[in-house]
């Protein structure tokens, strides 16, 4: 659980990471094998965006600002 905005922008490089390996792999792999290997990495990027989503929709404390 991301729990400040220095996490929050790790959580985000974290995903743009991913994206980047799956952008690229969508050009190198037959259909068949990026489908096998992008699985894992999907979910993933979907399991941290839903915890940058969860860290997002809760306004910020009065300390923190």
């Amino acid at each position: 659980m991301i729990q400040n905005d220095m996490e929050l922008q790790a959580a985000q490089e974290y995903v743009l990471r991913f994206e980047r390996i799956l952008a690229a792999a969508w050009t190198t792999y037959s259909p068949e094998a990026y489908e096998a290997m992008a699985s894992s990495y999907l979910a993933e990027i979907e399991r941290v965006n839903a915890e940058i989503l969860a860290y997002l929709k809760h306004a910020p404390s009065k300390e923190a600002v």
